[in-house]
């Protein structure tokens, strides 16, 4: 199955060296395929597919003319991650999230971190989802950040490294239980020889996360998922949670606000509403607040949540900390906020509202990965080492522009990973790692996450909306 792989000049997750010597922790999986025939690996993968499909695990790539919905595709050899290697990758996501909730308090509240001179306030009150309306407000339990997705990346020594944090309307997590789910079947005698830890608790942790937030005391809350509608390219996700769960999933026109209070409809009459997970933006949200022509939101919503009559997840504001200009002050609050050295490292980002970095910037727009403020999904960047003259001249021009709106860093190589590909050939691909941190009565971090794979060879985008894909992440219990 291996004898053909070539590791290259990247950080392998499965080999340590060209002649293929394996890491300890790949040993069982490594044993299994090994004894596997292209048609025994063809028909698995078969089998896979067939059951996405079958239980409409999909996703939509707006604007594609091959049809709306796709499966999310997914690659049979897992990614497999040592408890020791884990428990860093735990504690360096648990002060991550630690220190943006500060800093999101901070903001909203006294500014101390800005009247101390660690991040200009312009960066603060400029950045696309920064919210005056929250100023002075006091969110549930003081968390505005309940449910985060970081990205992690590891560079060529194998070190992770952070590449964003997604608070706003995390996604992806679906995917890592029906991964999970799919590898059980495929592979049953492999997972559990490996000693993996399981991620099937997800749902119920996310509900006593939502719950946590209640307003209202000696009652059992009433929590609910909000999400845009069946057009959204993550509604398989929205629906997914919510039956999990075991809540009800709404669209906008479902609630109505009385007397600043949050109802749903129901067959059976009014019901009142206490916690929202809201899958969809702050713009969206009140159509009397943010965004007028919104017809996704809830008339009233923001009166409700800011006399403390509703909860929201995640604190309406929380796009500040997504902000990609954001990031690159996350190491200072940590030592602001925390006192602490960071455990996971940014990756060196460099800030075109800066007159040095701009300047920088523009003169090696060829040799750097160049990003927009709020943008996402792969959307919005230019990877300059494959760009043509015509797109850095185009970048150029919108850096000039509205310096405040971009980001550069340099090329990092992520590391690569065994990967089946077309005619059954096993190459490695780059991946990244999206793991789920869930911030309730305490923080809990769903051991692996969601690997995503660039899917493309020599490709860095490992989106899906990119052509990207996926693989189960196991983490072991040794």
């Amino acid at each position: 199955m291996f004898t053909e792989y070539q590791k290259g000049a990247f950080f392998d997750e499965m080999f340590r060296n060209e002649q293929l010597d394996h890491f300890d922790h790949y040993s069982a999986l490594r044993n299994r395929f090994s004894n596997l025939s292209p048609q025994e690996l063809n028909e698995k993968q078969l089998l896979v597919n067939d059951g996405f499909l079958e239980q409409g695990v999909t996703f939509t790539v707006y604007g594609d003319d091959k049809g709306t919905e796709r499966i999310f595709p997914f690659d049979l050899i897992p990614r497999i991650i040592p408890n020791s290697e884990w428990q860093m990758v735990e504690q360096g996501l648990t002060q991550r999230i630690l220190a943006l909730n500060l800093f999101l308090h901070d903001i909203y509240h006294d500014a101390q971190i800005v009247k101390d001179g660690i991040i200009p306030e312009s960066v603060v009150k400029e950045a696309a989802h920064y919210r005056p309306e929250m100023c002075g407000v006091d969110v549930p339990k003081d968390i505005y950040l309940q449910i985060c997705g970081t990205d992690l990346i590891r560079d060529d020594k194998g070190k992770y490294l952070v590449l964003e944090d997604n608070g706003r309307c995390p996604s992806g997590v679906s995917y890592l239980l029906e991964n999970r789910e799919a590898m059980k079947r495929a592979f049953p005698s492999v997972y559990r020889e490996s000693g993996v830890r399981p991620v099937d608790n997800y749902p119920d942790i996310l509900l006593k996360t939502l719950e946590h937030l209640s307003p209202r005391e000696g009652h059992k809350p009433v929590c609910v998922l909000l999400t845009p509608g069946v057009y959204n390219s993550a509604y398989f996700e929205h629906s997914f949670l919510a039956l999990k769960m075991g809540i009800e999933i709404v669209e906008g026109r479902d609630l109505i606000v009385l007397n600043n209070y949050v109802f749903m409809r129901t067959t059976k009459g009014l019901v009142q509403v206490d916690v929202i997970y809201r899958r969809l933006d702050d713009d969206f949200l009140d159509p009397r607040v943010f965004r007028k022509d919104s017809m996704l939101g809830v008339p009233g919503l923001m009166e409700a949540y800011l006399n403390g009559n509703v909860a929201l997840a995640n604190a309406v504001g929380t796009g500040v900390a997504d902000d990609k200009v954001t990031y690159a002050y996350v190491p200072d609050m940590i030592k602001y906020y925390l006192d602490q050295d960071p455990i996971l490292e940014s990756v060196p980002t460099y800030l075109a509202w800066r007159d040095d970095d701009r300047k920088f910037i523009l003169e090696n727009l060829e040799s750097l990965v160049v990003k927009a403020a709020n943008e996402s999904g792969g959307y919005g960047m230019l990877m300059g080492p494959t760009s043509t003259a015509k797109e850095r001249a185009e970048f150029s021009a919108k850096i000039k522009d509205n310096p405040r709106n971009y980001i550069a860093q340099p090329v990092v190589s992520l590391s690569r990973h065994p990967t089946i590909c077309p005619g059954d050939a096993i190459e490695g691909r780059h991946i990244d790692l999206r793991p789920f941190i869930l911030y309730g009565d305490k923080i809990e971090i769903i051991p692996g996450g969601l690997t995503r794979v660039a899917l493309t060879k020599d490709s860095l985008i490992v989106n899906s909306s990119q052509g990207g894909g996926s693989k189960d992440t196991w983490v072991l219990y040794k």
